[in-house]
Parts: C-alpha cells; sequence; structure tokens
C-alpha cells in the first residue's frame, strides 16, 4: 500500500525509485484483495506487485528506507546494522502531531475498515515523507 501510494506521489519524476520489501514477508505474494479493491478505487494498478524480502542488495541501492513500525525498525537494524543510517520511520516527518512517530498499523487478516485506516494515515505521512527526502536529500545532490 505504502509503496503504491509513494510511487503515485513521485509518478511524474524519474529521479525517484520506489520499491518495498518486508521484513518477514511471505515472498512472491501479491497485494491483499482490501489493498487492491482500495488502490483500484484510487486508480492505482496493483496487478503487478508481488511481496519480496527486505536483503542486503536492496538496501545496498536504497538511499532511505521507511519502516512501517518500531519493530520494522529493529529488525531491520539486527539484521543489517550497517544500512542503519538509512532507515527511517515512515511517520517520522509527518505534519500532523496524531500521526508523528506512530507506527502504522498492519491490517493484513483484518477486515476492510482496518485497511482504509491505515491507508488514511499513510495518506496523511507520505506527503511529509517525500518533503523530508526533497529538502534533504535532493538539495544536497545538487
Amino acid at each position: 500500500m505504502a509503496e503504491a501510494l509513494f510511487r503515485e506521489l513521485v509518478r511524474e519524476r524519474a529521479d525517484y525509485q520506489v520499491a518495498s520489501a518486508g521484513v518477514a514477508a511471505a515472498p512472491g505474494m501479491p497485494a491483499s484483495k482490501h489493498t487492491t479493491a482500495l488502490l483500484t478505487e484510487r486508480g492505482l494498478d496493483l496487478s503487478g506487485f508481488q511481496s519480496r524480502m527486505l536483503d542486503r542488495e536492496a538496501l545496498n541501492q536504497a538511499t532511505h528506507v521507511f519502516a512501517m513500525s518500531s519493530h520494522h525498525m529493529a529488525a531491520i537494524a539486527d539484521e543489517f546494522p550497517e544500512h542503519v543510517d538509512k532507515v527511517y520511520l515512515v511517520s517520522e516527518f509527518a505534519a500532523e502531531d496524531d500521526v508523528r512517530g506512530k507506527d502504522v498499523s498492519d491490517p493484513f487478516g483484518q477486515g476492510r475498515s482496518a485497511y482504509e485506516a491505515t491507508l488514511s494515515d499513510l495518506e496523511r505521512m507520505l506527503p511529509s515523507l517525500l518533503a523530508y527526502i526533497e529538502q534533504t536529500w535532493k538539495k544536497n545532490e545538487g
């Protein structure tokens, strides 16, 4: 869900590459039916999506890694300590106090309303995340 939403935010930007991977994902799985339905309603196509596990190669290529929860951040730091300096909580830069620093709940296995709540949180968090990248990383490139 986060990958598709962020990809949409930067869809006209060739200087961004967006990918997602899980710390405990079952590789090769499609997006859940609720994720697919909610994003299809927003005009986003997930038909080619397949889950994958986070690995060293992906981390080596990444400039930024945004974890959904503090638990995920800890798992990444434990397994890949050399990459901890590029790992952030997806909500870390949120403009709104009620979501800043909050773990994004994983709605997997729950009903549509749980997916809607997660979608709502991500839609509120991701623009600030993009602004952070633009104000720091992109500024330093030029």
